[in-house]
């Protein structure tokens, strides 16, 4: 397996890039959003994910580990190929398509190419926990998104609360009275929900 690749860059464009490591040439396939940040360097580090089919051996490039485990996590649903997960990161970062699955927002992702109803709800489906479960920070900030509700949330986890449970606090604090951009008002406000 080929984890990452460091060398100069002898070939870009939107889709292909050409690396050039210590005078070996690969082919790397890249999404947009890599490609955006890679445009105008000479030299590069690309995380990448070997594919190995019948067919042939592909290697895909990813400017961070956000976007190789989102295009990986893509990938292991039934129905969403290589190609599927290449075009949603090319249509959407990848923290867009964790907050539209999280949000459950099936309209977004049927709004990029390839992506029909059945194959977004699948999406939603099959990784909304596990998006939950392993991005956290991006969960809370789906449902929470002013900052001194985020601040309050962060002190109760902090307190030992689970998240979930501090998360509903906070809502039913913010909703039952304002907090007039007092924390520690929040906070004690929160402590009585739960």
């Amino acid at each position: 397996m080929i984890a990452f690749l460091t060398g100069n860059f002898a070939y870009k464009s939107p889709t292909v890039v050409h690396m050039d490591v210590q005078g070996v040439g690969y082919e790397v396939l890249v999404s947009l959003n890599t490609f955006s940040k890679i445009q105008h360097l000479e030299k590069g580090t690309l995380l990448t994910h070997l594919l190995v089919k019948e067919d042939g051996h592909t290697l895909y490039g990813f400017w961070d580990t956000q976007e190789k485990s989102m295009f990986l996590q893509l990938i292991g649903i039934n129905g969403v190929g290589a190609a599927t997960a290449r075009m949603m990161l090319s249509s959407m970062h990848p923290d867009e398509i964790s907050r539209a699955i999280l949000a459950g927002n099936v309209k977004q992702l049927e709004m990029i190419k390839g992506i029909g109803k059945k194959t977004a709800e699948r999406i939603v489906l099959e990784l909304k926990d596990k998006l939950n479960r392993n991005i956290p920070e991006i969960a809370s900030s789906v449902l929470i998104n002013n900052t001194l509700e985020q601040d309050a949330l962060n002190a109760l986890v902090a307190l030992g609360i689970a998240r979930s449970a501090a998360e509903n606090a906070v809502k039913k604090a913010t909703a039952s009275a304002p907090s007039n951009g007092n924390l520690e008002h929040l906070i004690k406000k929160a402590l009585q929900f739960i």
